[in-house]
């Protein structure tokens, strides 16, 4: 088996997702590997983990829209936005209708702007957030824009509500769940997440640990795991610019779209490296060291 791979794994609950990433380095028995996008410990789901050369796309990957069944508990509020939380704020008494909570759910949907939780694993001043709101710590941190695609209802059963979110990358679902509770002033948290979609790798063809190295469905060469990348194939004299890390000009390609990555083949069509197209020229972005390249399905 070709060893240069992405795997669709769905993380179990109460791993962190680097402990995962090992996990799979132990069943695959390779050195190295890294995960596109980090799933919290109570969140199950897609966990793309990417072996050996395949760590060289993981921001290619992360970059990728994401999908999410969520559960959260309304009149309660923690201080992780999470059922791992301590409890900040209670409401108790309330009662809600549908109607009442899809006028709210419809401010959230399209563009809009967050704030990161406190506890997460970005970094201020070179100090990931969650170190320093364990020492009871916070800190300012700046909203992002971030787009709700779809944003539904999937169970009602106050104080429960299940939610299915189809959203762009660096969405903090915790975050939406603790806006939402904060709009319909009862608060809320999140006590179940799955992701169930990341670009086009979606839950269904997932692998569980124990199924591991057998679920072919589940493994993805570089080359698939990219399917959603436009191909440029180089002459022969392009080709020889670009591995030595030269940009090269369009003009002897057909038309790519501007400002996007693309794959790179060489003159036999064999994938060799990640370009962005800016001002008619491609910049090598990633090369990859791939001697022998196999479909994985």
């Amino acid at each position: 088996m070709d060893m240069n791979i992405v795997v669709n794994l769905n993380k179990p609950k109460d791993i962190t997702s680097q402990q995962a990433v090992i996990k799979v380095k132990k069943i695959f028995k390779v050195r190295k590997a890294g995960h596109a996008g980090t799933l919290d410990p109570i969140a199950t789901g897609v966990l793309l983990v990417c072996i050996n050369e395949a760590t060289k796309i993981t921001r290619f990957l992360s970059d990728l829209d994401k999908e999410y069944i969520a559960l959260m508990k309304l009149g309660e509020r923690t201080d992780t936005f999470d059922s791992a939380g301590r409890i900040i704020h209670k409401v108790e008494n309330f009662s809600l209708e549908m109607n009442e909570v899809e006028n709210v759910l419809d401010r959230f949907r399209g563009t809009i702007k967050q704030v990161p939780p406190m506890y997460s694993a970005i970094k201020v001043s070179g100090q990931p957030l969650y170190k320093l709101a364990r020492k009871g710590i916070e800190v300012e941190r700046p909203h992002r824009s971030v787009n709700i695609y779809e944003l539904e209802i999937m169970r009602f059963e106050i104080p429960f509500i299940g939610i299915r979110v189809s959203c762009s990358k660096g969405t903090y679902i915790r975050t939406l769940c603790d806006d939402i509770g904060a709009a319909l002033g009862v608060g809320a948290h999140i006590t179940a997440l799955k992701r169930t979609r990341t670009g086009d790798f979606r839950i269904e063809n997932s692998a569980n640990l124990d199924e591991l190295p057998h679920k072919e469905e589940s493994l993805s060469s570089i080359d698939s795991a990219l399917r959603y990348l436009k191909d440029a194939v180089l002459t022969h004299q392009d080709f020889s610019m670009a591995i030595n890390g030269m940009p090269i000009t369009t003009q002897n390609l057909p038309a790519l779209p501007a400002d996007e990555y693309i794959k790179l083949r060489d003159p036999d069509g064999r994938l060799f490296a990640i370009g962005k197209t800016t001002d008619n020229k491609i910049k090598i972005e990633r090369l990859l060291h791939l001697s022998i390249l196999k479909p994985i399905y």
